[in-house]
Formats: C-alpha cells, structure tokens, sequence
C-alpha cells in the first residue's frame, strides 16, 4: 500500500503542477482584457443560467440525440466525481468508505449507471463523428475546421476512465469476498457493471484481485490526471471554463440590442472622447475579458456554424472559425500579453525591446492585423459576410458572443481604419444628410397619407406640443415604410386596420428619422449615435410612450437600444398588437382566402426578440388557410440576408441568401409567402421572381402578414 500511496501522490504533485501553472497563465491572459461591464450585476439571473444551461443541458437538448449524449457525459462527469475520491482514498485504507453515506447502495448504483451512460454516450458522439467527418462531407460538416484529432483523444481518454473505473472496482467485489476487508464499499448487486468485470476476474486469488486493484487504481489516476492535463491545453477547456462564460453572458441572451462602447467601464462620449478610448477591438488586447473568455471556451461543436447562413451559401464566414481564429493568435500572443499587461500603447505601436527578446516568429504574430486581406487574423470578406442574424448565438451551447465581436471589429474598421465595403459610403452619407437610407428628401415620409381615404393624425398638424390622451399608440412608420413601394403598402394596411379596430393612432411625418440601425450593424457607432440622440429628443419631447412600428429593426433598435441614450418607450411590432385585436374581437378575418400560406420569421423580430406566436396567429386564424412551415423556421429559421447593413452591400461571393431562403420557401408548395420585415418582404420577393423567371412554375405571392388580414377583414 506504501508503494500504491507513494506512487498515487507523486502522479497527483506532478499533474497538479503542470495543470497549475497552465490555469494560472489562462486567469492572467483572460484577466488582462478590457473590462466587461455588468456581468456581474444580476446574481438571480446568472444562478438561473447556471441551473438551465450548465445543470439542466437547455441549449444542448436542443438537438436531441447529441444533446441527451452530452447530458449523460456531462452528469456522468458530475456523478463520477464521486469514485475519484474514492480512488483517492482507498490509496490511504483499503476499506475506504465516506462518512455517512459511504455504504449507501444507491451511491454505487448511480456510479456504475452513469459509467454505463457515459460509455453510450461515448458511441453516440462516435457515431455523429464518424457521420459528419469533415474529411468526407467537407464544408457541410458542422466540425469542418475544428480539431477532430483532439476531440478523438479527448474520447478515447473518457472510455479510459471509465475501463480502469470499473476495472478496479471489479477486484474490489472479489476482494471484500474472499478477505475481511470490505474494500467496496457497496452492495455489489446494486453496482451491476462492476459486478460483471467481478465476475471475470471471480477465480482468480485473493492476492491477483488485491494486485488488479492497485494497478487498476493507479492507472484511473494516471488517466484521470492526464486528462486533466489534456483538457486545459485543449478545446476541451470549455469544461472549466463554460459554467463561468454562461454566468458572464447577456441576460437574457446576447441577443437583440448591441453593447454600448466603453473607455474602461464608463460609456464613451463621442462628443467629447477620452484620449485612450478604445473604438472597437483593432487588436486583440483590445478585447474585453468576456470576449477573451468566450475565446477559450468554444468547443469547436459546430452548432453555429451549421446554422449561419453565409457560411451555408459557401462564404467564407463561420462563427466557429472566427473565434477559433481570435483564440489561435490570443493563445500565440500571450507571451507578450501577460509582459506588457497594464501598459497602453498607440495604434501601430509596440514594446519594441521585448519584441526583440520575443522573436521573429513573436513579432509577425503579435503584429499581425487583427483584420486584413492575407496576413490579418480574420479576412475582410468574413467580417463583411455577417448579416447579424443571431442563428450562432441561437445556438451556442456555451453562450459565445460571436455578434458583438463581429460588430466590434467593424467598429474599428469604419472608426479607426475607415477600411469597409464602398457600398457603404452611401449608406452612411444618406443616414447622415438625409436621415434615411435612400437618401430621399425628408418631405417624402407622408407621401403615403395622401394615398388613404381617411384622415391620418400627424403630430404637430394641430399644434400639439406632446402626443394627445386619445392617441393609443404612435405610429413609428420607419423609412423603409416611408420611402420603399412594398414597404408602403404594409404601411397603409396597417393604418387601415387600427382604424378598423378603433385604435386611435399618431405618426411623426417628417419628424421621423432613421434609427441608425443599419449604421449601427456596419459598425458606425458614431452615425447610430447620432441619429439615436436626435430620435429621443424628439420621441421624449413629444412624450411618446407605446410605439408601434412594422420594421423588426425598428421594434429592436427603439424597445431595446435607445435605453442606452435615455430613450425608454414601450414598442410593440405590428404583427402583436394586430394578433391582440384579432383575440379582443375588435378585428375580425371573415373572407376565406383558399391558401397554403408559409411564414418567414424575421431574425429581428424572432431569434432576436423571442416574438413567433403573434405572427403565426394571425395567419392561421384567417378562413380557409393553411398555414405550412419551412423546414428551417422560428429559432432556427434562415435569414433573408438583408440584415448587419448586408441590404445595403453587393453579396458577389457564393449563393444569394436570398435565393436559398426563396428555394425552401417555394419547396413547401406554398401559393403566397407571410413576411413581417420590409427587408424580409424585398429580399424574398427578389429570390421568388427571380426564381419563376428562370425556372418558370405556379406562381408565388409574397404578402407581408397585414395584407393577408386586411383582405380576409374587408370580406
């Protein structure tokens, strides 16, 4: 027993060196990034994280058989936890049991189960793996560019724990069976897989058992203490690391509206900035600590990738690669990171001498450009491919942020580098001069009322100096609604339908401007600014309180970002407020309209403000139709691609998003298409003509949700 203790605790001293050293490195690298203010802020919240994410395996669950895999290796690690310092101590007494509970028989059944579980769980992920090998399904492989040699050996060191597990406590049964010592601690019949490796070795003597178990024994501790070796050197890291990302994330997700850009922990001022502000990240110093941290806790699933829509119509954009890329060059920096923590330096400039003493290959690394056509850590093209749609994020088991890196990274490259695609140049001067996209003249914004026959209250027509106590809601037209014909007809249905419905409204006319969304998602944090600060001054002068818009980007940019420049309204899309009426009966669908009617959920107002009900309600509450889901819908639906300012850009590499979404929309034999975006209602109905001028068919309608109803009511 000396030798087994000796032996034991120098495998432990070791292992915990090297682990220790490895982990202390990781909390300084991670700790040496910018500040990430209120993570910490909501305790009931990140305790709630902890118990439906980590515990509970939520987002995980989401794919059913790789996510009841995973539950089982995740609870098997917990639970076998248990036999790990049983090992531990039955190096010290060979009849090592815990107090209290050390003879408890549903101990070992639960330890011999979750062995078992874990084992399936082992063929389950061997299965997929071999299945969605990148190396014969290529790019459609959700692990395409992960490291699979890794994940192999992480496997294999898994099925070593548990044979040496039950290897060990086999010899233990034989041993409390054929001596005095009750060496396992349990009641063999309920430990049911150790009893079977008991029976194997059930002839041998007493003195073959006792020697199985101290080899049995010590390899558990060489595999266990090699694993956890492997695991901080590894992509496995996210099992220390992703408990800690899920508490740090966004409540209630990462989602929705944009962070605000800070200099340290307090909000730039862009009128007046702070000499050291940080715009955007332009290095990977610049990161925060929680983008450091969701560096190192990607796990390489793919989830993300499998969903993004660019990176599904073959460019060169993937989520996974992004932060796998940013993790690479934080981990191949940290040298000089953690040697010049604390110290700032000027774009362009570095702590030369210590480069010197670094090395060549040290050098070319850290003065790499973080963005960059060849030597840059990420390329142009995949910066500029992203149309924010949220699918990533969706789906990220770990909670990783790839949004706000992929707009950060823009913001230095519109602010800083002033380096972004030139169809943007447009975009950004019509917001500026204009206050629209198009660039229209701000006299246009009402040109739809003429088009009505009943009266529309613009505020200010009649003096008022704040919105009236009549008027229910303010009508937030938006400029799409305002300027684009599609757009302008939904614009007009809606009216029509609160008229219909009694609901007294009001709309701003030329008092409108853009929301800076667009700007905002191409990375022009100074021109979003702009326009958010104009657009609350107007809306709290004007005392607006409920807001209705039918512009997804405009429900998400006004409910949920203009509380960062003092704006708090409650905004409503038009798709809720239209479903409430039809529920209180003051609309009512009565003309049957004989369609199957497929429904294309806007990222904005789905993935990015959990709204999938309202939409769905009101096209099947119409007579007659028959509502029809795509493949790929609600949380998982496919984005138009006009998203991320992507509306507004060429998209020269690969498929059109567009068509794709088109494609699958038209697959489903659906005879109209139900959007709720003016951006969704272009991009769809480009992708459908494009698609009957060149192949021809039945034709397809594409209708935005108001229209559907209006007709079905005007019966």
């Amino acid at each position: 027993m000396a030798l087994r203790l000796t032996l034991g605790l120098l495998l432990t001293l070791a292992a915990f060196v090297v682990a220790g050293r490895r982990g202390w490195t990781l909390f300084r690298l991670i700790r040496s990034g910018q500040p990430a203010v209120g993570r910490a802020d909501n305790p009931a919240a990140m305790v709630s994280a902890e118990v439906t994410e980590v515990l509970g395996q939520r987002k995980l669950l989401a794919w059913t058989i790789p996510g009841l895999a995973h539950f089982f290796a995740f609870w098997g690690f917990l639970v076998l936890a248990l036999t790990i310092l049983e090992t531990y101590g039955a190096l010290f007494k060979d009849d090592f049991a815990f107090p209290l509970i050390g003879h408890w028989a549903i101990i070992g059944l639960a330890e011999d189960l979750f062995a078992v579980l874990v084992v399936l769980a082992l063929i389950t992920f061997t299965i997929i793996r071999f299945r969605s090998n990148p190396h014969t399904v290529g790019r459609k492989s959700r692990f395409f560019g992960s490291h699979t040699g890794a994940a192999w050996l992480v496997l294999f060191m898994i099925f070593n724990v548990v044979w040496t597990l039950l290897l060990y406590r086999g010899a233990q049964i034989n041993v409390t069976a054929k001596s005095a010592v009750r060496a396992f601690p349990y009641d063999a019949t309920w430990a049911f897989a150790s009893n079977v490796v008991a029976h194997i070795f059930g002839g041998l003597s007493l003195g073959a058992n006792q020697g199985i178990v101290t080899v049995g024994l010590l390899l558990q501790l060489l595999v266990v203490l090699g694993f956890l070796v492997l695991v901080l050197y590894s992509k496995h890291l996210h099992i220390f690391m992703a408990p800690i990302n899920v508490a740090t994330s966004r409540r209630p997700n990462a989602l929705g509206p944009l962070m605000p850009m800070f200099s340290g922990t307090t909000k730039i001022d862009f009128e007046d900035p702070a000499d050291d502000a940080i715009f955007g990240r332009g290095r990977i110093t610049d990161f925060t600590w929680k983008g450091m941290l969701d560096m190192a806790t990607c796990t390489e699933c793919g989830r993300c990738q499998s969903q993004c829509p660019a990176w599904n119509t073959d460019k060169p954009l993937s989520p996974k690669l992004v932060v796998m890329g940013l993790r690479d060059h934080l981990f191949a920096t940290a040298p000089y990171i953690l040697a010049t923590s604390g110290k700032t330096f000027e774009p362009g400039e570095y702590d030369d001498e210590l480069l010197e003493k670094l090395g060549d290959e040290m050098k070319a690394e850290v003065t790499r450009p973080l963005v960059g056509t060849g030597l840059g850590v990420i390329d142009p093209d995949v910066l500029w491919a992203c149309t924010t749609c949220g699918a990533c994020v969706e789906q990220c088991p770990v909670d990783i942020e790839h949004i706000d890196h992929i707009v950060d990274m823009r913001r230095n490259q519109v602010m800083i580098e002033s380096s972004f695609p030139t169809e943007l140049n447009g975009l950004f001067k019509n917001v500026e001069q204009n206050g629209n996209p198009w660039g229209l003249s701000a006299a246009k914004r009402t040109s739809w009322i003429e088009e009505m026959d009943f009266e529309v209250r613009v505020f200010g027509a009649n003096g008022e100096d704040a919105i009236p106590d009549d008027v229910d809601y303010l009508f937030w037209v938006g400029c799409a609604g305002a300027y684009d014909d599609r757009a302008k007809k939904t614009t007009k249905n809606v009216a029509e339908l609160l008229r219909l419905a009694g609901v007294e409204f009001m709309v701003l006319g030329d008092g409108e401007t853009c929301t800076g969304d667009p700007a905002r998602r191409a990375g022009n944090e100074f021109l979003f600014q702009m326009q958010a600060m104009a657009n609350v001054e107007v809306l709290n002068e004007v005392k607006a309180k409920k807001i209705v818009v039918t512009c997804p980007h405009c429900l998400n940019t006004l409910g949920r970002e203009y509380p960062q420049v003092g704006g708090n309204y409650d905004v409503i899309h038009h798709s809720q407020l239209l479903a409430q009426l039809v529920r209180d009966g003051k609309l009512t669908p009565v003309k049957p309209l004989e369609e199957k009617i497929t429904y294309h959920d806007p990222c904005y107002l789905g993935r990015h403000n959990k709204v999938y009900t309202p939409p769905r309600e009101l096209v099947a509450g119409i007579p007659g139709v028959n509502l029809v889901e795509m493949p790929r819908n609600s949380e998982k639906s496919f984005c138009c691609g006009a998203g991320g300012a992507r509306m507004w850009m060429e998209e020269r590499i690969g498929q059109r998003i567009n068509e794709t979404r088109g494609n699958e929309a038209v697959a489903t034999g659906a005879t109209t298409i139900a959007v709720a975006c003016p951006f969704c209602s272009v991009m769809v109905n480009d992708a459908v003509t494009q698609l009957q001028a060149s192949s021809g068919g039945a034709a397809v309608t594409v209708s935005d949700i108001s229209t559907l109803l209006l007709d079905s009511v005007r019966g």
